[in-house]
């Protein structure tokens, strides 16, 4: 149960989900109790910005840190890689202020973390080990986490949805050595009906049918479909056609709910400790897992439940 880093260092560059912008991050081998912190290299003099609940600055459409003043967004995928694959410390430089996309999972992650290693280091972990259930409810979006003891980690997550292509699904995630293989690969999903408002408030300008999974389920006009299809720079379908419209066909029948799974992690590492323990959630989102993940550092700090 020693802490563990990055062999060496890996690159990874591609568009950014939101800005459109092409983005290289960097993660890094890092010192003992260093965690994950983030450095964005565009900015001179740029101070660090540790990965961790209380600086979470926005959930709209991706988990956003700050250090109060500069701000990186689209985290989560390269966080829950970290987390997932028993890292403790490493550094991430960014030239801008989100994480490259890449096909909208974290498979790329964890292939080259996996090919640069993992190197031991002297320090031992520290590991959160639950006690006693810790449950966040949010009425307005219909979502509950729980966090309940137990031996390991482990996720249960539902979704659901009012359409007739998604609905409800489900995803488990028994052991973390089931990640790399079940999970690591399942993309973000976005409806069709959502793209408008976004590219509206001047996001997703980097979104395309390569890096996401994009669910067309409630119609729209031919004229309107085929004015999204022009401003994504995407060729034009028909608006009769129902269903998953991405270049890529799902990996798993229940691709949406592992990214949601994949999700949680990522947003839950910003407890900043790994948890024994098992988490349940309901109808999950950026929004709520960071609330969540803000209550569990609260009770880390009012009970130091922590063994070395």
């Amino acid at each position: 149960m020693n802490q563990k880093t990055l062999k060496e260092s890996f690159s990874l560059t591609g568009k950014g989900l939101h800005t459109g912008l092409k983005l290289t991050v960097e993660f890094c081998p890092a010192p003992e109790n260093f965690g994950y912190q983030i450095q964005r290299t565009d900015i001179e003099g740029s101070a660090l910005i540790p990965a961790l609940a209380d600086h979470v600055a926005d959930t709209s459409r991706s988990t956003v840190l700050s250090n109060g003043q500069e701000h990186v967004g689209t985290i989560e995928h390269g966080l829950s890689a970290l987390y997932a694959l028993g890292i403790d410390n490493c550094l991430m430089k960014v030239n801008g202020p989100e994480f490259p996309i890449l096909d909208g999972s974290a498979r790329f992650y964890v292939e080259n973390i996996r090919r640069v290693g993992l190197v031991r280091q002297e320090a031992r972990k520290q590991v959160f080990v639950v006690d006693e259930p810790i449950e966040l409810f949010d009425d307005k979006r219909g979502s509950r986490l729980i966090l309940e003891p137990a031996d390991e980690f482990s996720v249960s997550i539902v979704i659901s949805f009012e359409n007739s292509i998604i609905s409800d699904q489900h995803a488990e995630l028994h052991h973390l050595s089931e990640y790399a293989d079940e999970y690591a690969s399942a993309r973000t999903f976005v409806f069709v009906r959502d793209l408008e408002p976004l590219l509206g408030a001047g996001l997703i300008k980097g979104g395309d049918l390569d890096n996401a999974i994009v669910i067309y389920e409630r119609k729209l006009s031919q004229e309107k479909y085929d004015q999204l299809a022009d401003i994504m720079k995407v060729p034009r379908m028909d608006a009769n056609v129902m269903g998953y419209i991405m270049h890529r066909p799902l990996v798993w029948d229940n691709e949406p709910a592992r990214h949601k799974l994949l999700d949680i992690i990522g947003d839950i590492s910003l407890v900043g400790f790994p948890i024994q323990g098992r988490i349940t959630a309901i109808k999950p989102g950026h929004s709520v897992n960071t609330a969540f993940a803000r209550l569990v550092r609260k009770h880390i700090h009012a009970t130091t439940p922590i063994v070395v």
